[in-house]
């Protein structure tokens, strides 16, 4: 029997050339946000056991892997501490020091003369001993105090020379008032990276073990994190956020909102990033690991449906890997 068909979508792939020549989503090193843990020491490094192959790196070694990155064609990176715990206090003090351990890793950078943006991390959690984004006050997170915390903080990362200013932490007018601050203070070329769609994840057990904010957290944050049932609610956080001063905005965490991705970059047109969470990065890894899937054609695989979400960068812990293999 002859099948007379006029449309054969087969055609188109045939051949790696011709699949090439019709994709529609391209991957690059530069859609690529390296996160990278920084730890006290010289020439030391800690590996995170619940996130196979990322280790913890002391400053120098963080300067290394900078470089790395800017010799990979990775655009930015993003520093996160892991703050000795006799420095976690209520108020939270240590998040605004000009010597805490990130503001010395981004002087560090800068000084090397590297050409990556660098990326930091606004929430007290890592520097705070309840283990909460915001200041706790009689078992509440509060908001307004937080905030005024929020601000000193992304101050002193502004000064150390931070590119990108990356608030997590979900207080509400927290970009308002960085923003406010920043202009005032004349760091007005400062972008603002806000996570405004982060949900009250399950996904982010890894990266609390990263920063040693595990054992200190109580409770949870689900009273000023996002519901993961919501959607039309990001949208409204992301619309606020924008209007407040933010230049680019995050959905956090990323493959399981995919469709938060999407709508934000159709509604706003602005830019538009995911983060491929620590739990996500786990479990490629651990199911590569005992051989039940490709982890690198899955890693590939994710990321490219971050692109055809409608997202502008990722940020993932596979971003050297990647880049490696997309630079040949």
């Amino acid at each position: 029997m002859t099948l007379a068909l006029s449309t054969r979508f087969r055609r188109l792939k045939t051949t790696p050339a011709i699949r090439a020549l019709v994709q529609e989503c391209v991957l690059s090193p530069s859609d690529l946000i390296w996160p990278m843990f920084v730890m006290e020491g010289e020439n030391a490094r800690t590996p995170v056991p619940s996130m196979p192959g990322v280790e913890r790196l002391s400053i120098d070694l963080i300067v290394k892997a900078a470089r790395e990155a800017e010799a990979l064609r990775i655009p930015a990176i993003c520093l996160f501490p892991y703050t000795d715990p006799a420095l976690k206090t209520q108020g939270c003090e240590e998040a605004w020091s000009p010597e805490n351990l990130s503001n010395r890793a981004t002087r560090a950078i800068c000084e090397a003369g590297i050409n990556v943006a660098i990326m930091t991390d606004v929430a007290l959690d890592p520097y705070n001993i309840n283990g909460h984004d915001g200041i706790v006050r009689d078992g509440v997170i509060v908001n307004d105090e937080s905030v005024e915390a929020l601000v000193k903080m992304a101050l002193a990362q502004a000064e150390a020379g931070a590119d990108i200013l990356g608030p997590s932490d979900m207080m509400d007018g927290r970009i308002g008032a960085i923003r406010s601050e920043l202009e005032a203070q004349g760091f007005k070329d400062t972008a603002i990276l806000s996570y405004a769609a982060k949900y009250a994840s399950a996904y982010y057990g890894p990266f609390r073990d990263a920063v040693g904010a595990s054992g200190a957290l109580t409770g949870d944050k689900k009273t000023y994190q996002m519901n993961p049932a919501n959607a039309d609610e990001a949208l409204r956080l992301v619309a606020r956020d924008l209007d407040e001063g933010a230049d680019m905005v995050m959905v956090k965490p990323g493959q399981p909102y995919l469709d938060i991705c999407r709508a934000v970059k159709d509604q706003f047109g602005a830019p538009t990033f995911a983060y491929q969470v620590s739990g996500e990065y786990a479990m490629i890894m651990a199911a590569g690991q005992q051989g039940w899937i490709d982890d690198e054609a899955c890693m590939l695989e994710s990321l490219i449906g971050f692109k055809r979400a409608g997202c502008d960068g990722v940020l993932t812990y596979f971003a050297p890997r990647v880049a490696a293999l997309l630079n040949g």
